[in-house]
């Protein structure tokens, strides 16, 4: 097969997941003692998946992908990729593995395509692979502006193609659309899109939920170093957690009848949340039928957002908030 501008390599015979991490725990020394950064953590990451990896600041997302990489080593645990398990920075199957955890050391006054040229030859890689990746993250008509002209976005998606430059199998983007405004973060979803389809898994950490809702197959959330929740964005949100907000006059009144008839019910300032139910219409059903006639009834799906807050206990951090460097 020939190599395109995101092609990864053609993948071998059918494996486990792509990447696999148990108990994974990484410690560090404070002035109180020592402290977990992870606390047994479990992941996996399955072939051909763009996986988000979310949590809040210090839940430990940058150190997972530093202990991936072999940049730092576990307190305890397993990590494996491509059925290896990777002990150092110089582990065999880390040569499949991109990333842009920390930016290449891009030279100001040169332009996007000469630093790629630079990182290219040190690889032993041709001219016609760094017209390949800029290709592939949309800066071909930019190649030769010098890097200190680049927006944010623009040095985002050089990153990228500097990170795709040996033709990985994974790629771990460690908030890839952090700070950037709207059409910057189209044209990272319109980068990461085009690796994907190549056949590259991505493991992708972000305070982006609506963007990892949008581009994400599966997502873990993490709290505290442990793994909180795994599964497809459908798993997570599926219909099973879908709610019916009801608008009645007798809040009260009502919310005793529908609790009596086995539903779950929340307030939600003037109404109130239903659960626990497959068809909307049993609840107007059950309040009609002992006097409580609804004004206003419509379906309220849960979005990553709110089951994010769910399981951490905190908000959506700012695209301005700065990750964890240990």
């Amino acid at each position: 097969m020939t190599t395109t501008p995101a092609t990864a390599p053609s993948p071998g015979p059918a494996m486990g997941p792509v990447i696999r991490l148990r108990g994974l725990r990484k410690d560090y020394r404070t002035l109180g003692g020592r402290s977990a950064a992870l606390d047994g953590l479990d992941l996996e990451v399955a072939a051909g998946d763009v996986h988000g990896f979310l949590g809040p600041n210090g839940a430990g997302k940058t150190t997972t992908f530093r202990l991936l990489l072999g940049l730092a080593r576990p307190t305890g645990g397993s990590i494996e990729i491509f059925g290896e398990a990777i002990t150092s920075s110089t582990s065999p199957a880390l040569a499949r593995v991109g990333a842009t955890v920390s930016q290449p050391g891009f030279t100001p006054g040169f332009s996007g395509q000469r630093n790629l040229r630079l990182l290219a030859r040190a690889a032993g890689l041709s001219r016609a692979r760094v017209r390949e990746v800029l290709e592939a993250v949309d800066l071909t008509d930019a190649a030769h502006t010098s890097y200190r002209r680049y927006s944010l976005g623009m040095r985002q998606r050089l990153a990228i193609a500097a990170a795709l430059l040996t033709g990985p199998e994974l790629l771990l983007l460690d908030e890839p659309t952090n700070g950037l405004d709207p059409a910057g973060v189209v044209a990272i979803r319109r980068a990461i899109t085009r690796v994907v389809e190549a056949g590259t898994t991505v493991l992708l950490s972000s305070h982006n939920l609506i963007e990892v809702q949008q581009l994400c197959d599966t997502v873990s959330i993490i709290g505290e170093g442990r793994l909180l929740a795994t599964g497809s964005v459908e798993e997570l949100l599926g219909e099973q957690k879908s709610r019916t907000r009801v608008e009645v006059a007798d809040l009260d009144g009502a919310e005793t009848e529908l609790v009596s008839a086995g539903f779950a019910v929340t307030r939600d300032g003037q109404a109130l949340l239903v659960s626990g139910h497959d068809d909307p219409a049993r609840i107007t059903r059950v309040l009609a039928e002992h006097g409580h006639y609804v004004t206003e009834l419509s379906a309220r799906r849960p979005d990553l957002e709110s089951y994010y807050l769910e399981l951490t206990g905190h908000a959506v951090p700012s695209p301005t908030d700065e990750e964890e460097t240990s």
